[in-house]
């Protein structure tokens, strides 16, 4: 039973802690609708040689809205038009500007099926598995396809047919949550280069997939043939759907095998998980092999392909890498989540709260307000007795005449003794000790040896003093 009260709390602190960094990471939200904003930011910023791959962007679209059929002129342009209006408003543009090179990937994917058949180029059937078994010595994904089962397809589907599609979505939305800004800006740069190139490269050297081997053996490929959702097929059979089946069917990049844009996917994201949330390694990592191997064991993807993509994968990681984003700068939170966490009496990421980090007494609380016992801010009897002197008449000189104010005793350790034994230092009594005056630390450069004072300097010798 206290196994699972503690399951219970530990999810209810979870979501707690979610709860609190969603309500920071809103307030850090520019929330402005003026798009004029937008212009005088346009209008100061410095440009730089890295941004005209805004200009190829904005080249590469122009193209793909050119040879896009469907949907058909003039209603085509509304995508365009929402694209400005998107990054013109401050509110949306801090979402859209940094995922620029996303959306760009997802319409030359969408757009691919509309270039014209002579402007493709030759599809290679024979070069991937012939390269395979020269690099490996076996077509290593033909032999991970010899044996299957339905719970091996259970664990395939999970990771290609689902978390390739939602993952990315969750490595984002924790990256918003719990990371800066510039950690997303630079989660939106590295994943959409990485697609958009890969697939890009796809539409330039095109490839045929294990499956198409499987059906078609070695037989020269065009562009009229339809998709294969190969042991996905299974998938269906087994939900009773059509569902991968028409979606790989009707794939815009059907001859698209190389390189492997799950494996890329897979890797980028154990890299950032692994980067930024250390703990998540050995998980991010797991959830990558098990994609590796689902990609062959379904018949879409040779084991060179699977390489080729992760090696894509880890080179636009390191060479986007900011430097502030290495070190402890990965790790360090955004504005605003500590306080939102503290307010919570949650930790910075841990689960724990502040008092049990440092193994103190939570205090007790009414109405949401901290409670502090009265005996915690009780002076004690002497230093409220030193407080109602007048400390203008302070001298550090012990009044050993009567005459003049007393020395307190807060004073009179620092001061020599007046006498054999230190007869003018109070006894038996405990104060609080001080180690200067506050008066003697401000203006002391006016004062003189005939008020009594004495500037303190790494010289400053009181037993000389009074001897003088």
């Amino acid at each position: 039973m206290s196994g699972t009260v503690r399951t219970r709390m530990a999810v209810v602190q979870t979501l707690n802690t979610i709860g609190a960094a969603f309500l920071a990471a809103v307030a850090r939200l520019d929330k402005s609708l003026s798009p004029s904003l937008t212009i005088a930011k346009l209008r100061s910023h410095s440009f730089v040689l890295s941004d005209c791959l805004y200009i190829f962007q904005a080249a590469l679209a122009t193209f793909w809205f050119t040879v896009m059929q469907l949907p058909g002129f003039p209603i085509k342009l509304i995508i365009p038009t929402l694209w400005i209006i998107a990054l013109l408003v401050p509110l949306t543009s801090q979402f859209f500007v940094p995922a620029t090179p996303i959306f760009s990937y997802l319409l030359s994917f969408y757009s691919s099926r509309f270039i014209p058949e002579p402007w493709r180029p030759g599809i290679s059937v024979a070069l991937l598995p012939t390269l395979e078994y020269v690099l490996y010595g076996a077509n290593i994904s033909d032999i991970l396809t010899r044996f299957t089962h339905p719970i091996l397809d259970i664990i395939a589907w999970f990771p290609y047919g689902v978390g390739h599609f939602v993952f990315p979505f969750v490595v984002a939305a924790f990256l918003w949550l719990f990371r800066s800004k510039e950690v997303l800006h630079f989660w939106g740069k590295a994943f959409g280069y990485l697609n958009l190139t890969g697939v890009l490269f796809q539409i330039i050297f095109p490839c045929s997939a294990p499956w198409y081997e499987l059906i078609h053996g070695l037989t020269p490929a065009d562009y009229s043939m339809k998709g294969s959702p190969g042991g996905l097929a299974r998938i269906d059979a087994l939900f009773h759907s059509q569902g991968y089946t028409v979606t790989f069917s009707n794939s815009p990049v059907v001859f698209g095998a190389f390189p492997s844009l799950h494996a890329a996917c897979a890797t980028m994201e154990a890299l950032f998980l692994s980067h930024f949330f250390p703990q998540t390694t050995r998980y991010a990592w797991s959830y990558a092999g098990i994609l590796y191997w689902a990609t062959m064991y379904l018949t879409h993807h040779y084991l060179i392909d699977v390489v080729g993509g992760a090696c894509l994968a880890t080179a636009f990681f390191y060479l986007l890498l900011p430097d502030e984003l290495k070190g402890p700068g990965a790790t360090a939170p955004p504005g605003g989540l500590a306080s939102a966490l503290s307010r919570n009496g949650l930790s910075n990421g841990s689960g724990r709260s502040k008092y049990e980090i440092y193994d103190l007494e939570e205090p007790r609380r009414r109405n949401g307000t901290a409670i502090h016992d009265a005996a915690d801010f009780e002076l004690s009897e002497e230093s409220s007795e030193e407080e109602e002197m007048d400390i203008t008449y302070r001298s550090p000189v012990a009044n050993t005449h009567g005459i003049g104010p007393s020395t307190p005793a807060s004073a009179q350790p620092l001061i020599a003794p007046s006498g054999k034994g230190g007869e003018g230092r109070a006894q038996g009594k405990k104060s609080h000790r001080h180690t200067a005056s506050i008066a003697s630390l401000i203006r002391g450069d006016e004062r003189g040896p005939e008020d009594g004072w004495s500037p303190v300097t790494s010289s400053f010798n009181a037993r000389d003093r009074s001897r003088d």
